[in-house]
């Protein structure tokens, strides 16, 4: 079996790849077309993984958590199994207009992880040449005070949101989760 990924390029109709000579006794004579298919590397599903298996990530969730950590395991539902995680928490200090953010960011370490696949947003494999350097505009802080900056942050836009919902209440709408139930 070969050993492919993604970045590789799909299989040749016919089975002869492009650049290798034509094997003796074909001949002029085309091979019968066969039927189009995804080539092997091309998964829609969790199988995907495979690429990523025992390489270093970033996971963010639904909650908005981002963590970091080593993919040791997966299954066919997405559940990933890290190893080395660490959770970063940033917080914002400067002005959300700005167009280079500044803050500080706190890590936690948690070691090993199991985060359920149903509530993974986004993953994608970290630049391990860049994994050291600290996020532009951001300083490093103990993770306490960053979590504790993050949640303040979070309770005033989640009060804006209240606010806003309410003005667009008078004027008919409805925000998510705000109808009424009919029992």
């Amino acid at each position: 079996m070969e050993n492919l990924s993604i970045h590789d390029p799909p299989p040749q109709p016919g089975g002869i790849p492009l650049g290798s000579p034509m094997p003796p006794g074909l001949g002029s004579a085309a091979p019968p077309p066969q039927p189009q298919q995804l080539p092997p590397q091309m998964f829609t599903t969790a199988a995907q993984l495979l690429d990523l298996t025992d390489k270093k990530l970033l996971v963010c969730l639904r909650d908005g958590r981002k963590l970091t950590g080593i993919l040791r395991s997966w299954d066919q539902f997405a559940n990933l199994v890290l190893q080395s995680t660490i959770e970063r928490v940033f917080a914002i200090t400067s002005d959300p207009s700005d167009p280079q953010p500044k803050g500080f960011y706190g890590d936690q370490n948690h070691g090993i992880f199991l985060v359920r696949g149903e509530n993974v947003l986004l993953l994608g494999e970290i630049d391990l040449d860049k994994d050291d350097d600290p996020p532009p505009g951001f300083e490093r802080a103990d993770f306490n005070v960053v979590d504790k900056l993050a949640k303040e942050q979070k309770a005033v836009e989640k009060a804006k949101e209240s606010v806003k919902l309410k003005k667009l209440a008078t004027l008919g709408f409805e925000g998510e989760h705000m109808g009424e139930i009919v029992l």
